[in-house]
């Protein structure tokens, strides 16, 4: 691994409880020890908020450590909002809510001018007033409710972090962190996001009632006395220098064998995808899959104190990854062949080629 970089600045005051994040090349292995801690840290402080869920937590984590984007998929009362809050509220991340709608314009989610009285008297002048998209963490409620004119307000900000209004361009804070949600119950009404918007979100992830004893839990814990606020762990410094601590992990060259590998036999017309591909999938995962899993793959080992990237960390990552990245045609459809389970199926296929191999 090399030296550490400067972080960038970012919002959100730094904890003085908090040990710092800043590592060299000799302290490394302390600062994966420490990542891991925090992890456990973060957990239990949102769990105090959140019952259950804790896959999705690690997934919003990796996405946020990979300097990635997640969409979540869940029908209405899953508590997706609040696992957001919660999540940005102990990284002392600012937090805004973006409510999709059919009349939100894209200048309501970047800003706009407005005409403002100056110093001078009898004299004005335009000054640009930041959108809600100003913010570390963003939650774009029901993004599949308004237009795409104004979903593509967000491509620019999601890849470059950097709005463009009015012919100047204005950075956004960092770290900068996208969370949309879709309702798969109600669809009258709305706008699929096209395939070119699908492909910015690192993750997809599917988010489920909870069991039984979750939800027996979520009655007797929410239903009772105000839960206590929730302690800042980590600042927006702090994510910035694990941010680049995940880029320095090592990965083996059969793990990006594998990467490559597992994402080119998503589609249908290479070379390297098995027949029934060929039958049920119309499209596959582009190059940007690979790199996603290899970012997560990084911070999946992390967070499980590793300091390598294994096998078992893409297989970790391979179907947040690639669930919105391979569209199924009809016949898959008829025959109750999802997209996950073209993933789960890949895999295992992997899996028996490696161990073939072996």
């Amino acid at each position: 691994m090399s030296e550490k970089q400067t972080p960038a600045p970012a919002s959100g005051s730094s904890p003085a409880n908090t040990p710092t994040a800043a590592v060299t090349a000799d302290g490394e292995v302390a600062a994966i020890g420490q990542l891991r801690e925090l992890y456990e840290s973060l957990r239990a402080e949102v769990a105090k908020v959140i019952i259950g869920q804790d896959q999705v937590i690690e997934q919003l984590l990796i996405a946020v450590l990979s300097r990635g984007h997640a969409l979540l998929m869940g029908v209405p009362g899953l508590a997706k909002t609040t696992m957001v809050h919660a999540l940005a509220e102990v990284m002392s991340l600012q937090f805004n809510r973006i409510q999709f709608t059919p009349d939100l314009m894209p200048s309501d989610i970047t800003g706009t001018d407005i005409l403002q009285e100056t110093d001078q008297p009898g004299r004005r002048a335009f000054v640009f007033v930041k959108g809600p998209i100003f913010a570390n963490i963003v939650l774009a409620d029901e993004i599949n409710r308004t237009p795409p004119k104004t979903q593509s307000a967000l491509l620019e900000a999601m890849q470059e972090h950097k709005v463009t209004a009015s012919g100047k361009i204005f950075g956004l804070p960092l770290p900068f962190f996208v969370l949309a949600t879709q309702n798969p119950i109600e669809q009258e009404g709305t706008y699929p996001l096209p395939e070119a918007q699908l492909d910015r979100f690192m993750f997809f992830i599917h988010v489920n009632y909870p069991s039984l004893e979750e939800e027996r839990q979520i009655a007797r814990v929410t239903t009772g006395n105000a839960a206590a606020p929730l302690a800042k762990l980590i600042s927006g410094e702090q994510v910035i220098a694990f941010q680049q601590l995940i880029q320095r992990v090592p990965v083996p060259d059969h793990v990006y064998d594998a990467a490559v590998d597992l994402v080119r036999m998503t589609r249908p017309n290479s070379v390297e995808a098995p027949a029934w591909i060929k039958k049920w999938v119309t499209w596959g995962a582009g190059p940007r899959a690979v790199q996603y899993l290899i970012r997560g793959a990084k911070a999946h080992a992390v967070l499980h104190g590793s300091y390598l990237v294994r096998m078992e960390d893409i297989e970790a990552v391979a179907l947040p990854v690639l669930t919105h990245r391979i569209l199924t045609n009809f016949q898959a459809q008829a025959e109750g062949m999802t997209s996950p389970k073209v993933v789960e199926r890949l895999l295992a296929e992997l899996r028996g080629g490696a161990q073939a191999r072996g």
